[in-house]
């Protein structure tokens, strides 16, 4: 059976200074990101161990726990990407993300008006959770999701392709309470080439994902 693995960072601890300094980003990928992956795998061997023994009386738990753990190991694996050291502005089309940017007015308006409903998901999550910008392929376009702990709140089958982290893992020894303060610093460190890798991938597959007549 398919087993899951902590991806490597693609940058080292210090790159994204002074947004998110070397020991957040050391305890959030090799404490936090790796412990989702280690939650998936386990209950992944706890699933099995279950159908053998035709034993369903955890079955809840368990589904429960292995929707909580992959979601945390995707988004993870998505966050690191969206980052780097050099990135932040908006998407325009003299840097070759004019899709994109294109796509982001089409869906909501300007890229102001996504800016500014993107850091509100995220700064007021309540509890635990994420903002995202996802392809949502029913509709073709751009959506904004606020998803409390890692998978509520999702539409079914829209693709997550910039992802911001609300956990206060993600900030907490940096920026102590001020949730709004570390999500205005995230926009100063979002790579663009990748999120429109992810969109223009999104949007040539997803459809082939859901049977819609």
């Amino acid at each position: 059976m398919a087993t899951y693995t902590l991806p490597e960072l693609p940058y080292d601890y210090a790159t994204l200074e002074p947004v998110i300094n070397p020991q957040i980003i050391e305890l959030h990928h090799d404490k936090h990101h790796a412990a989702y992956v280690k939650g998936a795998n386990d209950t992944l061997e706890q699933l099995e161990e279950a159908r053998d023994k035709e034993a369903w009386g955890a079955i809840n738990g368990l589904e429960k726990n292995l929707a909580f753990h992959l979601s945390g190991h995707i988004l993870h694996s998505i966050y690191w990407h969206n980052m780097t050291g050099d990135g932040g502005g908006e998407p325009l089309e003299k840097d070759g993300v004019g899709e994109l940017a294109d796509a982001i007015a089409e869906s909501f308006g300007s890229f102001a008006k996504f800016k500014s409903q993107l850091t509100k998901a995220s700064a007021t999550t309540q509890g635990s959770g994420w903002g995202v910008l996802a392809y949502e392929p029913v509709s073709g376009r751009l959506i904004v999701e606020q998803i409390y702990d890692h998978q509520g709140n999702v539409g079914q089958g829209s693709v997550p392709i910039l992802v911001f982290d609300a956990w206060e893992h993600a900030f907490y020894l940096q920026y102590k309470n001020q949730k709004v303060d570390f999500i205005e610093a995230m926009w100063k460190v979002v790579d663009w080439q990748d999120v429109a890798k992810r969109y223009a991938y999104a949007k040539q597959r997803a459809h082939s994902l859901l049977l819609v007549p």
